[in-house]
Parts: C-alpha cells; structure tokens; sequence
C-alpha cells in the first residue's frame, strides 16, 4: 500500500488511531514498523528542550547587538539544538527544524504568542542520519533529505504529539547517492516541493574540487547539482549542474523558476573566489563548476581545460567565504512594499578567510523582468562581533503573520523577525 493512500486511511480514521494502533510484532526495522502503520513499542525519554535560564538570557542579551533597519525588531523565538533549514507547517500548526546531527525538532507556538514555547524532537523511535533537508508540501506531507535517503511523513502536523509518526522511503537509504560517494563533507541537503509538485534535492559534492575521474558518475547522479523527482520517488532526473555545493534554493512567485545558492571553492586566498547567487531557468543548466570555482574565477585543477560554452554565470556575486545557505522570497505583507518579493538570504560566516566575514541575513531586490537590482544589501548583523561569532545564521523561513525566522545552529536557536514601524 503507498504511503499516500496509508496517509489518507490515517487521516480519515483520526479519532480512532489510539484504539486501532495496537503493538506489533517485531519488525525488521523502525521504518518498517512505522511504515504499517504499527507502534514500535518505544520507551525512550522524550524530554522538551527548555526555553528558559540562563541560556535563554544569553541569547536575548546578545540579540541587542544585531542591526535592522528602522521599524524592524529581533527576538528569540525557541532555543532548538543544532538549528539548521526550517520548514513551516502549511497549516501553520507547528514548524519543524532538521539539523546535521541525528534529530529534527518540532516547535509550537502554543500560546500563538509569536514565540516558540515547546520543542521537543520529531518521531524520536525513527533513526535519522544527518536530517539536515525539510520541506513540506501545500497539502501537508513532510519530506525529510537525509544524507543519503528521503522520507515522507504523512500529516506530520497533526501527529507530531506521537513519538511514533507514519512513514515512508521516497529514495531509500543508499539510493540517494552512490554508498561509495558517501563522505563526512558537504552533506547537508536541502529540499523543496516545486510548483510542478516535484521533490527537488541539493546534491553537493565532497570535495573542494573533485579529481577529473568523479566527474562522469557525479554529472549522471546529480552530485554537485540539483536533482528532481515525483513525490514519491519515481522519474528522478539532473536538473541543474555545476554547483560546487548548493544549499538553500526556493522559487519565484512569480515566474516559477528557480534560485539557489552555492559555497565556492576554499584555498583560494581571502577575496575570491566570490560565493554565488544562481537563477536557474530551464532544465539542464550548467552553473560553471569544476572549471570555475565561483563567478569567473578559474580553478587551478581545471584551468588547461576547455569550459562549455553554455555556462550560466552568476545573477548575483557574493562575498568571497562567506558561505551563503538559506534563500526565500518573500510573499508576505507584513514588511513594507519595498520588501515584498525581495529575497532574503544568509550568510553562515567564513572559516577559509584571515579576516571573518558573513554571519548575517541578507536582503536581494528583484525588478520586474526577474533579474536583480544590484548587489544583495545586509539587512540584520552583528553576529560577527569583530571575527568572535555570536552567532551563525543558515536558514530564513516565513510564518504565516509575515514575519520571518531565522536558525543558527552555533547558538541552537531560532529568531524571529517582525515589522511594526516602531
């Protein structure tokens, strides 16, 4: 039975899940259990993170040293270990935060406050490896991108309250990428459900610059690239190469296509190359990686080779380091007209670099023929006191009020950031 149509019996027969989930025999695995719609049977401690003390003070404290423009305020939202891509709930019930180590949390707003009062982990009886990617579909499916499998979570929302939750393989464990492509690098994926209802995937690859004999298998699997597939896991195809290691990508509202950013090459001295803001347009694009290591900048290993002649070039040029990860469009109203449709995006900070820069949320207008009006302009920092990071933005998401969040995984936190013109 597919996880869609389980999902639907679910739903369906919600007042009676408690009576009708009865405990199973033992099966081959958790997802197995789950998958049948059975409990694991778990009694595993499943504590909520604490949201006050001395931690919580901290953050506040070190929240005052971050700029915004006027009118805009800054506040902490939830502590959530390890913090990394966001994903609000469609229905606005709860929003949900993956991380590079084993666990995604679950944050509710219960007091629809504008503050995240309970965090606990999601479907803890269910073994996650490194569940960076989360992302749900308009009609309330999660898909959870670990390193090398993706999951769907049928109405995660609404049975989060479970340790249990239903779910599914739409690419099994090893079948993401190749189980000899596996690495420690460049493994935090990060996903989107498309206007076309597809599932897209960022692929990066392991390396600073892949030796020459990768460059077949990791063009044909999407390594270093982005790949798409239907929901559930069929039809799976390359649709953009040439991104050294893309993590963070959403789509216009207004023309459907798609944007990214991608981390350039290290090793290559303080001011480049420059990090990069794509724009892809079409299936099939090819972003310039491994014959440059980020805007026009040639890498060494490939400099005597011969690029394509079709390669895409940056819409936007970034600081050289800074690591650019999380990017949304903005599509709310509760920012003035001047931000509605602008890009927000971060900026992790640098380690490759003698003198720090990035840790910081950056804003990118973009005019009406769908390129950007010049350069992308901080919009909130600070968290680079001097090179001492308070701080690491990675990902920037909106709720449902028009606000946005923002995670940082240094800290484990999440902000959030309202407009009232005060």
């Amino acid at each position: 039975m597919k996880l869609h149509l389980l999902a639907t019996v679910a739903i369906s027969t919600l007042a009676a899940w408690p009576a009708a989930a009865q405990p199973a025999p033992p099966a081959p695995n958790a997802l197995d259990t789950l998958g049948a719609m059975h409990q694991t049977g778990s009694t595993a401690d499943w504590p909520e993170v604490p949201q006050t003390g001395q931690k919580a003070d901290q953050v506040k404290q070190n929240l005052t040293k971050i700029k915004l423009p006027p009118g805009f305020h800054i506040s902490l939202y939830a502590l959530v270990p390890d913090a990394r891509h966001i994903a609000v709930g469609p229905q606005g019930v709860a929003t949900f935060v993956g991380t590079r180590k084993s666990k995604v949390w679950v944050v509710t707003d219960r007091s629809r406050g504008g503050v995240g009062d309970e965090v606990k982990e999601f479907a803890p009886t269910l073994p996650k490896k490194i569940p960076n990617g989360v992302c749900f579909s308009k009609d309330g499916f999660l898909y959870i991108a670990e390193q090398n499998r993706v999951l769907e979570y049928a109405a995660a929302e609404f049975f989060y309250e479970s340790a249990d939750v239903v779910a599914g393989a739409v690419v099994p464990e090893g079948e993401l990428i190749p189980k000899s492509e596996e690495s420690y690098n460049h493994t935090a994926r990060v996903c989107r459900v498309g206007p076309d209802n597809k599932l897209y995937i960022q692929l990066g690859q392991p390396y600073n610059v892949p030796a020459k004999d990768k460059f077949d298998l990791y063009r044909k699997v999407g390594m270093g690239g982005i790949i798409r597939m239907d929901r559930d896991g069929k039809n799976r195809e390359v649709y953009a190469v040439g991104l050294r290691n893309p993590v963070g990508m959403d789509f216009s509202p207004k023309d459907k296509s798609l944007w990214t950013n991608d981390n350039q090459v290290d090793g290559m001295g303080d001011e480049q190359p420059p990090g990069e803001m794509d724009h892809i347009t079409a299936p099939g694009q090819d972003f310039g990686f491994p014959w440059y290591g980020g805007g026009h900048t040639r890498t060494v290993e490939y400099k005597n080779d011969t690029p394509p002649a079709n390669v895409v070039f940056p819409e936007v040029e970034q600081a050289a380091h800074a690591a650019d990860l999380g990017l949304i469009f903005y599509t709310g109203s509760m920012f003035p007209k001047k931000y509605q449709g602008a890009i927000f995006s971060t900026q992790h900070g640098s380690w490759n670099r003698t003198t720090p820069v990035g840790a910081r949320l950056l804003v990118t207008y973009v005019k009406e023929d769908g390129h950007v009006a010049g350069k992308s302009e901080p919009f909130a920092e600070g968290w680079n006191d001097n090179g001492y990071y308070l701080g690491r933005p990675v990902d920037v998401a909106q709720l449902p009020d028009g606000s946005l969040l923002v995670s940082d995984d240094l800290v484990g936190a999440l902000y959030r950031i309202w407009y009232d013109g005060k």
